[in-house]
């Protein structure tokens, strides 16, 4: 039943929303569109669980404790037996444990457990021996043997036995203080880390309530979405004749353009050439006119100047040589003052100014112009032919927004989902009610730990004061029997410690074993595989669960065990923060793709799309009269024009002098003649040639260059001009012929890259939906933070101070045993003997002689009998009679 339920829920939290797609669609955008749709953030809900723990100064033990484990069972993790002996559950090994493979398999568990073994079994003999040697050891003493003999031997060295002994015991009890307060440090940690699993569990509980909150509203926000899809496409829709008929008015403009543009060049030539004309006929009658009165002009110069020259004063015998040869000279320049150019033979171009004015009557520009516009409105002819798909495809987003909005209304979503979180909160009160028993079993617990660390705490005591009594009390002088209470105290607490010690030892190390194997093989077989991921491994071995099943989670959730769900997959993706249908591999299950019917809905799209024919057979981009008039500019005759003629005067000058070069060197040659009234006369004439230039040569040379720039400019475009216009015309016919024949394949590719874009804007939407669906829908955080959170609380929190535990309390039981040892040692150097050895040479020994003379006994009673040493027997010799050093023997009155 909860397998059915828990399916149910993951189909819930797919496909959750009660949302009115109308209430909560956005408004339409108004830009259009850039073909890349932004669906926004999905809405993430805030998981509060940190799933890590760092121990602290504590960690340092922790660490000690996994390296003493280590060296106990350095084996690696035996995957193969945990899952023969998983597979068996036991039963055969149990039942058949003769066979062959069984007892393999034990021995191979036995291998691995050695190192446990082996120190298990001393922990055993430790708590079986320690008691049965501590009776023994009672006995003994009690019959003064084992140190129970109230005589000391004097040795040389005893000083430094004593000291030595002194040492080791209090390094000793140092040691076993360091293990106490491990095992206390872990105790108290243990104690304090419960209310950090308890905020740990409540922060877990809290993310799934946040998990099962949030889902819905992220899938709402993903269904809502649907909406910038489809205003989007309404968009495009709208605005079909710039987007599509622009695209198709583009692909056609690579050919129209061209073909238009060479016509209106053609039409600027047109205006061209009659300006041309026009400045051809103007700067010609120029020319001649002023060609007429410049040599007029040029003659009575010449005229003028012959007179002067033949002036008696330039060539009688009365003039000197140097003006003979001056006159001379200027006479023989005389011809060239005549005109170079002859403009009169020249022919005017009044006939093809005259056609052109008649070709210009027919405005080619505005006929262009309407050829331009009549293209340019691709866009409107194409939105006008559209408008019934527009109508059709708006209403089909209405059917596709309807069935998206009704997904939520098929399956009981929200009684699963309050069923989940009633669940949810019946756990959390569970749990917290069950707070007060975990929180006084923990005070057990404690008591029970403090209590064994106050055990060691006692012995410790007895150690420490025992060494602080015995070096307190500690006389150089004195001797054996007669040494002070403060040290005999600390010798009697000596041997008190040595008692609590044989009395607890055991019970310590019975717990250190018992605690040692539980927690030892916890952390060998349970932690350390999870951090290395070795225990998914063994529960994803194939048929570990069921035989029958490959992999147990898909077989047992979806009875389809070849499915590649495993349980190292599912919290890996959970703990990459993936979405639940990913991690749970939902996809085979509720296909999100198939449940939108996206094929369906790009189908009707297509359709509707296939439908249209798009025809522009409407556009003109050139009409028949600006055709003709082409055709009347190629004949206007202005390739009659006899250019070379035109084009051999221009080139000409317009004097065969330049007169003003003429007229300063004549000044020049005249300013050498000797004053008087033939160089009057003859700067006269220079001054008229100077006005001849600036009055009638620079006008002429003016209209010679215009004329000429004129002339050029016809025979530019006079040359091959039928030709010329002949391309235009094939040109414009080619782009109409496109227009009007070949459009339809043009605007059908374009329309089908239209289909595809407004096709494409669902498919981003069903694929952002399949994204966040995988990535950010559901994310399952929550669920790796349990895992997370168990081995927080059983591993750091439990076993790690569990074994702490241990360590620090075996460490305490261990070096009990030579604590018991100095003690004892130590204690015949602390405590007050009965008897001391005794010398009649007082020098063999390095000691103060007695109050009483010689012989080296104290004239006092002992335990209330009269020494019989002083009475009875005289003076022995005990280093001959008693090499043994041990008290003298009794005698039979005693």
């Amino acid at each position: 039943m909860w397998k059915t339920g828990l399916l149910l829920l993951f189909w819930g939290l797919l496909t959750s929303s009660e949302l009115q797609q109308e209430a909560t669609e956005p408004e339409p955008r108004n830009q259009p569109p850039s073909g890349k749709l932004d669906f926004g953030y999905v809405p993430q809900g805030d998981y509060k669980t940190l799933a890590y723990y760092e121990p602290g100064v504590i960690g340092i033990l922790f660490h000690m404790v996994h390296a003493f484990l280590y060296v106990v069972q350095p084996n690696p993790f035996p995957e193969d037996l945990v899952v023969k002996v998983a597979k068996d559950k036991f039963g055969a090994i149990q039942s058949e444990y003769q066979k062959p493979e069984n007892i393999v398999l034990t021995l191979q568990a036995i291998y691995y457990e050695t190192g446990f073994m082996v120190c298990a079994v001393l922990g055993l003999l430790f708590i079986v021996l320690l008691p049965l040697v501590g009776l023994f050891f009672c006995l003994c003493r009690c019959c003064e043997n084992c140190g129970g003999e109230m005589h000391q031997r004097q040795r040389k060295n005893a000083d430094c036995q004593r000291g030595l002994l002194t040492t080791l015991l209090f390094a000793t009890s140092l040691i076993i203080t360091a293990g106490v307060l491990c095992a206390y440090a872990a105790n108290q940690n243990l104690s304090s880390q419960l209310e950090g699993m308890k905020r740990l569990v409540s922060s877990n509980l809290e993310d799934l309530q946040t998990f099962a909150n949030e889902t819905p509203t992220q899938i709402d926000y993903l269904i809502a979405q649907y909406a910038t899809a489809k205003y989007t496409v309404i968009s495009d829709l709208d605005n079909v004749g710039p987007l599509l008929g622009g695209n198709i008015h583009v692909e056609l403009g690579t050919e129209v353009h061209p073909a238009l543009d060479g016509v209106l060049r053609m039409a600027g030539a047109m205006r061209e050439t009659k300006e041309a004309l026009e400045n051809v006929s103007v700067s010609l009658e120029v020319l001649q006119e002023a060609t007429g009165k410049l040599h007029f002009n040029l003659s009575l110069v010449r005229s003028s100047l012959n007179r002067t020259l033949n002036d008696p004063g330039c060539s009688g015998e009365d003039s000197d040589a140097t003006t003979t040869q001056l006159c001379r000279s200027i006479h023989s320049s005389l011809a060239q003052l005549h005109v170079s150019a002859n403009f009169t033979r020249l022919p005017d171009v009044n006939n093809q100014l005259e056609s052109v004015n008649q070709v210009l009557k027919t405005d080619l520009s505005d006929i262009i112009q309407k050829g331009f516009s009549s293209f340019n409105d691709t866009p409107g002819m194409v939105s006008d032919q559209m408008r019934d798909v527009v109508e059709g495809a708006r209403g089909l987003l209405d059917v596709i927004s309807t069935n998206i909005s009704s997904f939520s209304k098929v399956f009981p979503v929200h009684s699963s989902l309050a069923n989940f979180t009633n669940f949810i909160i019946h756990t959390q009160s569970k749990i917290e009610d069950s707070y007060p028993e975990i929180d006084q079993i923990d005070f057990y617990r404690w008591i029970c730990c403090t209590g064994l660390c106050c055990m060691v705490v006692l012995i410790l005591a007895f150690n420490f004061l025992a060494i602080l009594c015995g070096t307190m009390g500690y006389d150089k002088h004195a001797s054996p029997t007669t040494r002070g209470c403060v040290s005999n105290t600390g010798g009697t607490l000596l041997m008190a410690g040595v008692g609590f010690s044989f009395l607890f030892s055991w019970i310590l190390m019975g717990v250190v074993t018992a605690t040692f194997l539980v927690g030892g093989n916890v952390e060998k077989l349970v932690c350390e595989p999870f951090h290395t991921k070795e225990l998914f491994k063994v529960l994803d071995t194939p048929h570990l669960v069921n035989p029958e099943w490959r992999n147990f989670i898909p077989g047992y959730m979806y009875n389809d065990s070849d499915l590649d769900l495993t349980v190292e997959n599912f919290y890996s993706n959970c703990k990459n923060n993936r979405s639940l249908y990913s991690a749970m591999r939902l996809d085979k299950v509720f296909n999100v793709t198939t449940l939108l019917n996206s094929s369906l809905y790009t189908k009707e799209v297509a359709k509707m799309f296939d439908s249209v024919k798009i025809d522009l057979r409407g556009i003109v981009l050139l009409e028949s009269e600006g055709k003709q008039s082409l055709i009347d500019f190629s004949e206007t005759g202005i390739a009659e024009i006899n250019y070379a003629a035109y084009l051999a005067e221009v080139n000409k000058g317009v004097t065969l002098v330049d007169l003003l070069s003429y007229a300063n060197e004549l000044e020049a040659q005249t300013d050498l003649m000797p004053k008087g009234p033939l160089q009057t006369s003859l700067k006269g004439h220079t001054n008229s040639l100077r006005q001849i230039h600036s009055q009638l040569v620079i006008p002429m040379e003016q209209a010679m260059s215009t004329l000429n720039q004129s002339i050029r400019l016809l025979e530019r475009t006079a040359s091959d001009l039928p030709n010329k216009i002949t391309d235009v015309l094939k040109t414009i016919e080619a782009a109409q012929y496109l227009i009007s024949q070949n459009a339809t394949h043009v605007a059908i590719q374009e329309t089908e890259k239209y289909k595809q874009t407004i096709v494409g804007y669902f498919r981003q939407y069903i694929e952002w939906v399949r994204t966040s669906l995988t990535m950010e829908v559901a994310a399952c955080k929550p669920f790796s933070n349990i895992v997370d959170t168990v081995e927080i609380v059983a591993c750091s929190f439990l076993v790690d101070s569990l074994n702490t535990f241990w360590f620090g309390l075996g460490c305490c039981a261990l070096f009990l045993l030579p604590s018991i040892i100095l003690s004892v040692k130590l204690a015949k150097f602390y405590r007050r003997m009965d008897t001391e050895d005794v010398y009649d040479d007082i020098e063999t020994i390095p000691m103060k002689t007695m109050e009483i003379g010689n012989n080296g006994y104290h004239n006092e009673c002992l335990q209330g009998i009269q020494n019989p040493v002083m009475t009875s027997i005289p003076a022995y010799d005990t280093m001959t009679r008693f090499p043994r050093a041990s008290a003298p023997p009794r005698h039979i009155d005693w």
